[in-house]
């Protein structure tokens, strides 16, 4: 149950850092879906490097979220701590946004 804690509240960190800045509408979730609709509506450039590493984000999370059922192995903890250098890759562009 660890794991999965610690992927929604990676998930949720990401997404505070992402609403922190004034959009035209906010994003809801890390799904391919929410992010694309987030990036249209913001008329975000698919390419930059914030939408980048979002997706990134999403990519390891998504891993994470497959393999919650089973026991911590290296990968998971290495994707585990990608996840968190690409949280604080994402504030640090969000900030040079503001």
């Amino acid at each position: 149950m660890t794991e999965f804690n610690n992927r929604i509240a990676a998930q949720r960190e990401i997404l505070r850092a992402v609403n922190s800045v004034r959009w035209s509408e906010e994003l809801y979730g890390m799904s391919g879906g929410a992010l694309d609709r987030w990036v249209r509506s913001n008329d975000l450039d698919q390419s930059s490097k914030l939408v980048r590493l979002l997706r990134d984000a999403a990519e390891k999370l998504f891993f994470l979220a497959n393999k919650s059922q089973e026991q911590v192995t290296a990968e998971y903890r290495h994707r585990s701590s990608e996840v968190s250098g690409l949280t604080e890759e994402i504030r640090l562009e969000l900030q040079q946004r503001s």
